[in-house]
């Protein structure tokens, strides 16, 4: 018997639970009929109140359930509920609900299949943290200068990575001399491509980072040259987030317009998969095995710690990234439940820099207020991370520690990356399965806020404007403020040192000439 998940009745615009009951019942699953993108994008911002919602069956992929329909939301099945009246998909396009979908031609048995795993990316050696560092600050969804001076974001970027890059290196020396971020995305790869073989699904499985080899571009020119007909782009990030999964979704975008050999290829995104059996029962599984390693696993603080993102890219921007963070948390700590361990759990984010407000509560803050408030046993669980790199192995197994013990936690343990843990790449294996047939048309995952489907066209639905998002690292501040103070003065050393290298170059002076001085 198949084993059904008893979630909160939600809006599916909002993620927010309508009440504290459980949807139940039998589900009926649709093998035959396509999900349609959900999406309440356009409006930019969730709705916080949900109205009264009436229950149906949906299609899609990932574990059946119940899930609420709300009034004047988008449909999510191929027919659609429309201010509670059932609409066939024939006349859902005349009112507008969604675009025109394209008709997905069945798959052929002679077609290369490709999956393509995408990451962040980190330096291999202490050699790579600088440039590394480079294009990170390179990219203007990192740092946004305003329009007179932007093009000083390469100078900017060479600048700040220079300056950084002895810090940052002593974090991964600390670690072993290297990101390891790259050699673990390479064997869940090649995991995952075994565990597709196993399934009778034969696929190649390439891995693209977004600042550091192999590069997306690199991974999409593979890709390219060994003629994969159906692509499955599966983001490494359990959630979806417009700064991570979306940056590296833009990136894809603008590859398939600029090149004519990636233009007629057909793909689909799985742009987050925190919901999946699989994934939940897997992290349980791990969580579970560490706190039976303490001497009292009642009184253990289970710490889930997740990477941070910019208030304003959740309130401004629409990012379901909190949201998705916050019902994935519950899944998990539900299913910790099942097995009779009823620990207190918190949820805190990690990684913030710069002036701007970040999700809250902060993991350094929380460490310390439940180190006053009396906890001694603490275990820390890496939620957003599935592989283990600087953030972990650095600042939560090091930094935090300390910061703990520092706080009076005298215990302390941290939960594993699942890193190519079995149930973890089984369950990647069944979701790229699933989302096959669903190459070149929309659907939605059972839970997911963010609809699966084309690059441009889960864009289209999610992040239609396309619009610039607020900077989470802030090096500019228009009027008499210390930060314009700051770059004023480096700016003019900036320039009062190319004058002096052109000087020396050329031999002119070029100080003698801007201030019309004759000797």
């Amino acid at each position: 018997m198949m084993q059904h998940w008893a979630q909160q009745p939600r809006c599916a615009c909002s993620g927010r639970g309508a009440d504290q009951g459980s949807a139940e019942g039998s589900v009926l699953r649709s093998q035959h009929a396509p999900s349609v993108a959900s999406s309440c994008r356009s409006s930019r911002r969730f709705s916080r109140h949900p109205p009264a919602a009436t229950t149906r069956s949906v299609a899609g992929l990932g574990t059946p359930y119940q899930r609420p329909v709300q009034p004047g939301q988008r449909p999510l099945h191929a027919n659609a509920v429309v201010g509670g009246v059932l609409e066939p998909a024939s006349q859902q396009q005349e009112i507008g609900l969604f675009p025109s979908l394209p008709t997905a031609s069945p798959p052929s048995a002679h077609e290369k299949v490709g999956v393509l795993l995408l990451n962040l990316g980190g330096p291999d050696t202490l050699d790579d943290v600088q440039p590394f560092l480079y294009n990170l600050f390179a990219d203007p969804e990192i740092i946004r200068l305003p329009a007179p001076i932007q093009a000083l974001q390469p100078l900017l970027a060479t600048i700040l990575s220079t300056l950084r890059a002895p810090k940052s290196s002593e974090g991964y020396k600390a670690i072993g001399g290297g990101s390891p971020l790259r050699r673990i995305t390479q064997e869940q790869a090649d995991a995952l491509a075994a565990a597709l073989h196993s399934k009778g699904q034969p696929a190649s499985v390439y891995v693209g980072m977004r600042y550091w080899h192999p590069y997306t571009e690199e991974a999409m020119q593979e890709i390219k040259r060994d003629g994969v007909g159906r692509l499955v782009i599966l983001p490494l990030y359990p959630q979806f987030s417009i700064s991570t999964s979306g940056s590296s979704l833009r990136l894809l975008e603008q590859l398939f317009k600029e090149d004519r050999g990636l233009e007629g290829m057909r793909h689909t995104v799985i742009p987050s998969w925190y919901q999946r059996k699989g994934y939940v029962t897997a992290m349980a599984d791990l969580i579970c095995i560490e706190l039976r390693k303490f001497k009292e696993p009642s009184e253990v603080e289970v710490f889930f710690s997740a990477h941070g993102v910019p208030k304003s890219y959740v309130e401004e921007a629409g990012d379901p990234y909190k949201e998705e963070m916050e019902e994935c948390v519950k899944l998990i700590m539900d299913e910790v439940a099942s097995r009779d361990f009823a620990n207190h759990h918190t949820l805190a984010y990690q990684s913030r820099v710069g002036p701007l407000e970040w999700l809250q509560p902060y993991t350094d803050v929380s460490i310390k207020e439940l180190g006053a408030n009396g906890v001694k046993s603490m275990l820390a669980v890496p939620v957003s991370f599935v592989s283990e790199h600087i953030e972990t192995l650095e600042e939560i197994d090091m930094e935090y520690r300390e910061l703990a013990l520092n706080a009076g936690i005298t215990n302390w343990g941290r939960v594993p990356a699942l890193n190519t843990n079995q149930v973890f790449i089984q369950d990647l294996a069944d979701a790229v399965v699933e989302a096959l047939p669903y190459v070149g048309r929309m659907a939605t995952t059972s839970e997911a806020l963010v609809p699966m489907g084309e690059v441009e066209m889960l864009l289209a639905a999610y992040d239609r404007e396309r619009r610039v998002l607020p900077s989470p690292v802030v090096v500019w501040m228009w009027g008499w403020t210390k930060s314009a103070e700051t770059w004023n003065g480096r700016l003019a050393m900036v320039a009062i040192l190319a004058i002096v290298v052109l000087e020396l170059t050329t031999g002119q002076s070029f100080t003698r000439q801007l201030l019309n001085i004759d000797y």
